[in-house]
């Protein structure tokens, strides 16, 4: 199982701004030396010494998470603007198959279908998968006049709409999926996806709430052992605290959540679009001596960032 970050933004998208790139250049030239310049060897040492934030940016686009089973079997999971690069930058699998899973229908997770190359190819087969009732009613109400030019009658044909229901596992080609609602305003849904005996958790847009520790119910099902979590948390701890009710978490929630189910490594998703690649790294940094802290090393904590792609 392969997985890839194409989007991690929550809210909307944020791409860097012309003032935060010339902050990382003037960073790095601060940083500089003439010794660092002597050489082809000096310059790429220097480089190759930058921290992450500052030689690289975790990613502006609204969240999408691809998975490519040993098959080949493609799984897109949320239609933010990240799936627009998808559609651009990544072969189709050789059926032109995708399972597009919704995790909910704000407008950060679905404003990117509209730009999704593969949907207007006549050979594409996109089945879409979601718990909420008229998936079909809504995705393409946003893409008729006046907010849209194009309407969905220029997708493919072959487009199957299906009506998950959560708290059991059902098959999708070689792997098995199972799906649980999760606190947010209008309701969100997380996801498993298992293969053979590895499983990886999608965890989108989630307020974590003392009934989501409870161990037992389709909560096990998804989250009980599972191999890598990517998972909300958008917020710090202070933030959670002014801006409950909003659907969303901090860090720090993430980890223990992780602990409570035994799962060893957690993507920090859904990213506050105010955020500046230093402030996130910042977090992140935060967020693991929280983590050695409370558990010794026992879970692995890490950024999404665009781009990124992990092997299970």
């Amino acid at each position: 199982m392969n997985i890839q970050f194409w989007g991690v933004r929550g809210s909307l998208a944020a791409p860097l701004s012309p003032q935060q790139i010339q902050a990382k250049i003037n960073s790095v030239i601060q940083r500089m030396s003439p010794a660092d310049a002597l050489s082809p060897e000096s310059k790429e040492k220097f480089i190759s010494s930058l921290p992450e934030w500052l030689y690289g940016t975790v990613g502006g686009n609204s969240p999408c998470v691809e998975v490519t089973t040993a098959k080949d079997t493609r799984l897109i999971f949320d239609a933010g603007t990240g799936i627009r690069l998808l559609g651009k930058n990544r072969e189709p699998p050789a059926d032109k198959h995708y399972h597009l899973f919704f995790s909910h229908l704000h407008w950060d997770h679905i404003q990117g279908l509209p730009f999704f190359d593969p949907a207007y190819d006549p050979e594409t087969i996109l089945d879409i998968y979601s718990p909420l009732e008229k998936i079909f009613e809504y995705l393409d109400a946003q893409m008729r006049g006046p907010y849209y030019p194009v309407t969905m009658n220029s997708f493919t044909k072959h487009i199957t709409f299906h009506k998950v229901n959560v708290g059991s596992f059902f098959p999708v080609d070689d792997v098995r999926i199972c799906s649980v609602k999760m606190a947010h305003p209008g309701d969100s849904y997380a996801y498993a996806v298992q293969e053979g005996k590895h499983k990886f958790v999608y965890a989108t847009d989630v307020e974590l709430l003392s009934r989501d520790f409870e161990p037992s119910g389709a909560h096990a099902e998804v989250f009980k052992d599972a191999d890598v979590l990517v998972i909300d948390a958008q917020y710090t701890v202070e933030e959670a605290f002014e801006k409950q009710n909003w659907g969303h978490s901090a860090f720090c929630y993430a980890i223990d959540f992780a602990l409570t189910w035994n799962i060893k490594k957690v993507y920090l998703f859904h990213h506050e679009p105010t955020y500046d690649d230093r402030k996130l790294h910042s977090i992140l940094q935060s967020a693991r001596w929280y983590a050695n802290y409370i558990s010794h090393n026992d879970v692995e904590v890490y950024l999404a960032v665009e781009g990124q792609e992990i092997l299970l």
